[in-house]
């Protein structure tokens, strides 16, 4: 397949060969030009440059597993500059987490919310250690219907892997619910999987880590549509430079 459309993307995260979503990337880049006509011209950023680099001129942020990652700092600013900036946005596990925790603080003004990986003597951690780890397990995620989340996949239900030991505290949903984000994927007995931002043009986290999905032969649909968004805002910004 030609590829017809690009976009530029920041791969935020401290790359790893020993943490297999980091090893996947690259293939799935591939798997992009190859299947789906998506060039992404991916660049890794390390969480402890994030904050130095201007990842507002990118067309995505894909804020990667990896936690606890080596400047939170960083990953909590790579998270606001594409709320704050409309730039693509796609946290997958650690992401998911950090995308938590940067709105808490920074939208619903809780300044002292924290994450227990990162602060295990914090006073009221909003990612806690969940009850179950989470760590090489697959299980069902139910997508509530009409929401980004349920249209990107086209069902209400799939079957998701993870690697992960950490989510959202319950009681912090009233204020990030009221202040636009909406969680718009649980699992079945109603623990939190997916998070997206009303009014973003595509800001969304989800704790399973789609880049484990399959062999890496073909593309999560959770990460197509992220892509898809990527290439959409290179589409705005080379319109608005043709037509100044």
């Amino acid at each position: 397949m030609t590829t017809t459309r690009t976009a530029r993307v920041a791969l935020v995260g401290d790359r790893s060969p020993h943490v297999r979503s980091h090893t996947r990337v690259p293939r799935l880049v591939d798997v992009l030009r190859e299947q789906h006509g998506i060039g992404l011209d991916a660049y890794w950023v390390p969480t402890a440059e994030a904050a130095s680099t201007d990842l507002a001129r990118f067309d995505g942020i894909w804020l990667l597993p990896g936690s606890p990652y080596r400047s939170e700092a960083g990953a909590l600013h790579a998270v606001r500059v594409a709320r704050e900036e409309g730039v693509a946005f796609l946290g997958t596990c650690g992401g998911f987490q950090h995308l938590l925790l940067e709105f808490a603080r920074n939208v619903c003004g809780l300044a002292s919310a924290t994450h227990a990986e990162n602060e295990p003597d914090g006073g009221r951690p909003l990612i806690v250690a969940l009850s179950c780890s989470l760590v090489g397990h697959e299980g069902a995620v139910l997508l509530q219907p009409g929401s980004l989340a349920e249209r990107i996949f086209g069902v209400e239900r799939s079957i998701e892997r993870y690697h992960c030991a950490y989510g959202l505290d319950h009681s912090y949903l009233p204020d990030l619910s009221e202040h636009g984000l909406r969680f718009t994927g649980h699992d079945e007995t109603g623990e939190i999987r997916v998070a997206e931002l009303a009014g973003h043009p595509f800001l969304l986290g989800t704790l399973f880590q789609p880049e484990l999905a399959g062999d890496g032969s073909r593309c999560h649909p959770v990460i197509r549509a992220f892509a898809e968004a990527a290439v959409a805002r290179a589409g705005r910004a080379a319109d608005t430079a043709v037509t100044r």
